[in-house]
């Protein structure tokens, strides 16, 4: 008598909607979130050669219409799960838009070794060639890989694999939209078969200071407002001032070049960290460090450099740090940590 099979592992899968739920309305329209997790599930069959799924509707909105309440909820729901010695992982269906925040906030607030991953598409889900299937089936095959434990939150879509730290949207259309920069991808995903090319570089989930403070009461809390602040040409302070004058707790600007800043947006940044504001420089370009006390001498005005991370990463880590400190050395460290 041949021996009996080994079970499946066991997948929970949790949607939030986005373009990968999505469906036509009318000419080359369509509606993010219009379908159901169940009905993701039932188009691609050959799911059911990789892990039992269990699944939970945790959202239904495009990822433009992503909150801070959700990105509670989420974690507390990640957190429940990879708390279950019966589950081996978990997938997040979301939108590509605000992909990459989603997942850095988890990547910082959930504590874990066990995959947490993140599958969207470009294209929706009654679309000629949808991108949705293959990337879902992908997912769910790297959440039940050995080899993708202890890597912390990941990223897959278009065959690639990105560490939620990396990964960013960079193009408005088109499948290969995710790209990692110059730390390039964690790996590649061949038909359901991942291949890893390079740990993580930085602190993240079961490493996270933010992880014990924050995972028992994460659907609770409120995170300090933090406002983000483009630069550019002829920018004066207007901006800056309304948001101090609406209660931000700190402001991430996404500077020109090295982060930097014209003399009149610097001069009312400067006079918002003398009221507690925490500010933090980072890049519009994309690319690159922000270093401290280069053009801009941060150790005098009391701001904070960015590091690698883009603007929108940099205001998830401001959030979460203001949850711990007001202290601007220690903030600081956290961009060079995380």
């Amino acid at each position: 008598m041949p021996p009996a099979a080994a079970p499946l592992p066991c997948v929970r899968l949790l949607a939030t909607g986005g373009t990968i739920a999505g469906a036509h309305t009318t000419g080359r329209g369509y509606r993010a979130a219009a379908l159901s997790i169940d009905a993701l599930v039932a188009a691609v069959p050959q799911l059911a050669t990789l892990a039992r799924i269990d699944v939970e509707q945790v959202a239904k909105l495009g990822s433009q219409d992503m909150t801070e309440a959700v990105w509670r909820k989420l974690a507390a729901r990640v957190q429940r799960a990879v708390d279950n010695p019966a589950l081996t992982g978990v997938v997040i269906t979301h939108g590509t838009d605000t992909m990459e925040e989603t997942a850095y906030f988890l990547n910082l607030v959930v504590r874990t070794d066990k995959p947490v991953v993140l599958v969207g598409a470009m294209r929706p889900a009654t679309a000629m060639s949808a991108d949705g299937p293959m990337n879902l089936f992908n997912a769910i095959a790297i959440a039940t890989a050995p080899a993708a434990r202890g890597r912390g939150v990941l990223v897959v879509a278009n065959d690639e694999i990105h560490f939620a730290r990396e990964v960013a949207k960079t193009n408005t259309t088109q499948l290969g939209t995710f790209a990692s920069g110059q730390r390039g991808l964690a790996g590649l995903v061949n038909s359901g078969r991942p291949h890893f090319y390079a740990p993580p570089v930085r602190r993240h989930t079961a490493a996270s200071e933010f992880a014990p403070l924050i995972a028992a009461s994460v659907s609770e809390r409120t995170l300090p407002r933090v406002d983000l602040i483009f630069a550019h040409a002829g920018m004066d302070r207007a901006l800056i001032d309304a948001a101090v004058a609406a209660g931000a707790r700190g402001l991430v600007i996404a500077g020109v070049g090295d982060g930097n800043l014209g003399a009149t947006a610097l001069a009312a940044c400067a006079e918002a960290a003398k009221k507690g504001v925490a500010i933090v420089r980072a890049s519009r370009t994309g690319g690159g460090v922000v270093e401290r006390n280069i053009e801009i001498d941060d150790d005098r005005l009391g701001f904070i450099a960015a590091n690698e991370l883009n603007p929108q990463k940099a205001r998830v880590l401001l959030m979460l740090g203001l949850t711990c400190t007001r202290d601007l050395r220690m903030l600081q460290e956290m961009f060079f940590a995380y």
